[in-house]
This record gives C-alpha cells, structure tokens and sequence, in this order.
C-alpha cells in the first residue's frame, strides 16, 4: 500500500463550511452581499479570447492597482490565489519542524493547517473577550516562536484592535520573529483605522501585510489576494508560489475592482447598514452579539443546545449558518451579510427560537 508521509497521513482535512446543498442559502462563507464592480465584471469579459495564454506571473496591472490605491511600492506587493496561497508559502518558506507558529484562541484556521503542513507547532494565545490580546502574545512568545499571525478585524468573532496595539505588539516583539497583520477585512474598518500605518511596518523588514479581493470587492470567485512584503521575505516566499497562480480574468478583474474604490466603498457601507440592523434584532433577543468591524457578526447564545436549536430552526427555513463548535465556541454560531430580505427572514427564525 502506498502511504503518506507520516505528518501528512495524521492530518485532518482543512474543515470547509457546510454549504447545505441546492435550494439553501448560505450565510456560512462570508462571501459579500452584492456582486463585483460592473467594471470589474467588464474588465474579466473584455480578456476571455486570451485563455489561450499562460497568466503574466508578475501581475503588473493588479500589482499597479493596488499600490496607486494604498499608496505603496509595487515592487513589494505579491499576489496571490487568494492570500490563502500567500499564507502557505509564507509559513514553508519561514517555519519547519521545532518551530512555532504563534496565533491567537480565535485567529484564521489555514494558519494551523498550513503549519502542519511543514510540522511546525501552532500555538494559540488567549484572546480576552473575544478580542486579541498583545499582552497575552507577548506572553507566549517563546524562543522557538518564527511567526506571529494576528487577524485584524478577527474572524470569526469581527472584533478589532487598534493601530497602536498593532504597533505596540511589533515593537515589543523580538526582531527575529516576523509579524504577519492578515487583514482580509480590512476594508470595513479603514476609514477609521489608517492603513498607512500598518503598511509602514512593512519598512522594518520584520513584518507582513496580507489582503484579499474576497471580500469587500466581492471576487471570492476569482481567487486573489496580496499581501505587502519586505523584499527580502518576499524573494523567499516568491520561490514557494506557482508562477501562474492568478487566471488572466481574474487579474483583469482584481485590477478593476481595485481601482473602482467609489465602488467598494459603497458595499462596504450598505453591507454595515444591514449587519448592525441585524446584530440590533439580535441583541434584542438576548443575544451577545460582539461589535463586528467585517461583513458578518458572531452570535452567542445562552448554550451550546440553544444554538445547536437555532441552527435546526434555520436549516429547516433553508438558511444555513456556519456553527463555531470548531473554534471552541459551541454556543456561537457566525452570520454572513446578505441583502436586506435575507437577513429579515433569518431573524424571525431566532425570535421563534428565543420567544
């Protein structure tokens, strides 16, 4: 019999959401509420006679787009299938066994799965009220820790931390542990969180910035994501990438969904409308329901047999929740944005369920 490597063999499949099957909508994958920018959509059209093609492995316009946007050095965006490639390469390239990979209680899954991809350990630090903790990071650094992952807005619980806190976590961190800000939400919060002064860290030579197209620009489909890099990481994790790895139409489309910020910026803000309209209804059900800075809200219910029951009760109406047993939080369940009328129906559901 031919066997996987051993490391490999006592893995456990990456857990995707439970999507339900046909004729059941999805509030599971945090994917956006409205579609892509019409000139994005344009943008993937107009190129599809090049299929013919291998994808530019530079992406010069998708790379051009996103610094004319954020106002950074070209040379030090990489792109990738999604920053889940990005988060891969990055951990082969600077992680291996002995190592530790340091996140937090409630920080991105992929970050565990891809450090035992290399059998690196992957260590939380606690998180106080759902929020990220620098000082319980600090604590836990250890003379073996390479990386420091922090989600920023996290997910799954949409809270946030504030610039300083990042800073102050960089700062106090040693010099040769590299600090990686996954920022996949970031859209929802920049307008009051400068980005300017996270990307500046990137300067020091020691830390990383990733984003995604996933999801404020609602191309979760096109998988494409970036990340800022010091040049010397980047050259290490450039190695570790497929020199394809982005579609032409999809970095047609990336490039143009970038550029349309008056776009973005409007998702973006119908999308906070309905979710904390939606977290409202919530809380007024009795729910803890944690301010949520992405485009869905984590909701915490009385129990574990409590949310297990509003999961039943929304199934039952075709509406499918992602439960958050997972994380170690059985008694959450996390809800994805949708239009106005779907998140309507979803909160009678849990009035039926509370009354």
């Amino acid at each position: 019999m031919i066997r996987a490597v051993p490391h490999v063999a006592a893995m456990a499949p990456y857990a995707l959401a439970d999507l339900g099957g046909e004729g059941v909508i999805s509030l599971a994958q945090n994917e956006s509420a409205f579609a892509a920018s019409p000139a994005a959509i344009a943008a993937g059209k107009a190129v599809l006679e090049q299929m013919p093609l291998y994808p530019d492995p530079e992406w010069p316009d998708l790379r051009a787009a996103i610094a004319e946007v954020h106002g950074l050095d070209p040379a030090k965006v990489l792109c990738g299938a999604g920053s889940m490639e990005l988060i891969g390469c990055l951990i082969r390239a600077y992680a291996g066994q002995g190592d530790r990979v340091l996140g937090t209680d409630y920080g991105y899954a992929f970050v565990a799965t891809a450090a035992a991809q290399v059998q690196a350990d992957y260590v939380k630090a606690r998180e106080l009220d759902l929020t990220v903790s620098v000082d319980d990071i600090l604590a836990a650094v250890t003379p073996d820790t390479r990386i420091v992952f922090v989600c920023n807005p996290g997910n799954p619980t949409g809270t946030l931390i504030p610039n300083a806190e990042i800073l102050r976590l960089r700062a106090k961190l040693p010099a040769d542990v590299m600090l990686v800000v996954d920022q996949a939400y970031a859209e929802f919060a920049d307008a009051d969180h400068d980005p300017a002064e996270i990307f500046a860290l990137v300067e020091r030579g020691d830390t990383v910035v990733m984003r995604t197209l996933s999801k404020a620009y609602g191309l979760a489909g096109a998988r494409a994501g970036w990340g800022y890099f010091p040049p010397a990481i980047a050259g290490e994790v450039r190695k570790l990438l497929n020199p394809n790895n982005i579609s032409i139409p999809s970095q047609a489309m990336a490039a143009a969904a970038m550029r349309d910020q008056a776009y973005m910026l409007d998702v973006v803000a119908k999308t906070a409308t309905i979710r904390d309209g939606f977290a409202k209804g919530c809380r007024a059900l009795g729910l803890d329901v944690p301010q949520s800075h992405t485009n869905f809200v984590l909701l915490c219910f009385a129990s574990a047999e409590q949310a297990q029951a509003a999961d039943m009760a929304l199934r039952a109406e075709h509406l499918l929740m992602r439960g958050m047993g997972g994380y170690g939080l059985g008694d959450c369940l996390r809800a994805t944005i949708c239009g106005q009328e779907i998140m309507d129906r979803a909160l009678a559901v849990l009035k039926g369920v509370l009354k």
